[in-house]
């Protein structure tokens, strides 16, 4: 199995070699007074790290999602095809539009950003993020069907196909996250810690495919952590007992109130930043590591750089297949750990 992944990951890394920039950065474009492009891995690494209009593909080619805008005038559709390159300039039914750093901007026909009426846009556009998201959602509801269907047709008999796979990992948060940390009340919270688990592991190991259907970073963007991150600090509280709220407000010895309070208080929402961060920072550090070791080719020039760099390349990559499970793991053991503190009873003391 170990060998497999391996094998998997090497190819990955080729291709990210290969592909993982698009073909515009990486050509060595003339200025105008005929001289070279300087390579900027800066601005390279942080576009591929960035939600974006279109879903590049490979290379120059990419595939355009769709731009919905809300304006003062009413709602406006149309293709991100129309504003690429970056710097071009759509008429719109009601404005004229141009993508600025992955954003989309009410311009005049000569480029120049329209302050006033950029305040009356709200975009609603489907972004790569998103796309891959419903992408991702797809899959593991289509998963999960199949496996719920597979057991419902061949009752009390061994996992078979798809179910092989899928049947030890959901064992696994069952028997070692959810019963040891949350206790004999863990079939509610099943569902939650399944459906958070699976969705960050997907979307880590799709975030590591250097070309389509891959290529996005989607669980290294801060708003989608926060949204996580935002239905657990929700669960916790809402079916906190009590005995957690006792803790928080009524501390012993009673003249710890002035201390203890505000920093029980404090460690409500401080446990779920923490799981937002971390899942942002290590996604989205694993990112900038791999692609920054791919710019030293073209940051030297020559090809001979790619002797240190893709071998550093696969190396990070291993690491990170890991990264994909520790992180997913880590969020949702964090999850049940949180969950069970919040509904443990006073008397609970049972070993599950």
């Amino acid at each position: 199995m170990k060998t497999k992944i391996f094998n998997i990951t090497l190819i990955c890394a080729f291709f990210l070699a290969l592909g993982a920039f698009p073909t515009k950065a990486l050509s060595q474009e003339n200025k105008p007074e005929g001289g070279e492009k300087k390579f900027n891995p800066q601005e390279i690494i942080m576009e591929h790290i960035a939600d974006k209009h279109e879903w590049h593909m490979y290379g120059k080619s990419y595939l355009p999602l769709p731009i919905i805008l809300y304006t003062d005038k009413g709602l406006e559709t149309f293709s991100s095809a129309h504003l690429q390159p970056q710097g071009t300039v759509y008429a719109g039914k009601y404005y004229s539009y141009m993508l600025v750093n992955n954003k989309i901007k009410v311009a005049d026909t000569n480029g120049k950003i329209d302050e006033v009426n950029n305040k009356k846009v709200l975009d609603f556009s489907i972004t790569q993020n998103v796309a891959s998201m419903w992408m991702t959602g797809i899959i593991l509801i289509l998963v999960f069907f199949s496996m719920s269907s597979a057991y419902r047709k061949r009752p009390g008999k061994g996992p078979k196909g798809i179910q092989s796979w899928m049947e030890p990992l959901v064992l696994f948060i069952r028997d070692d996250v959810a019963l040891p940390n949350i206790g004999v009340k863990y079939k509610a919270y099943m569902p939650l810690l399944l459906t958070i688990f699976f969705f960050i592991l997907i979307n880590n190991i799709f975030g590591m495919i250097p070309v389509f259907p891959g290529a996005f970073n989607l669980t290294g963007n801060i708003a989608v952590t926060l949204v996580l991150s935002v239905i657990v600090l929700l669960v916790v509280n809402l079916k906190a007992n009590k005995y957690y709220w006792k803790h928080i407000f009524v501390p012993n010895p009673w003249w710890l109130f002035p201390i203890m309070i505000p920093v029980e208080i404090v460690s409500i929402f401080s446990k779920p930043i923490a799981l937002m961060i971390r899942l942002f920072a290590n996604i989205t550090a694993g990112h900038i590591i791999v692609l920054s070791l791919i710019s030293l080719i073209y940051i030297f020039g020559t090809q001979w750089a790619a002797v240190v760099s893709v071998p550093f390349t696969v190396f990070i990559d291993c690491i990170e297949v890991l990264v994909a499970f520790l992180q997913a793991y880590i969020f949702t053991m964090l999850t049940s750990l949180f969950i069970g503190m919040a509904i443990q009873e006073h008397h609970d003391h049972e070993v599950i």
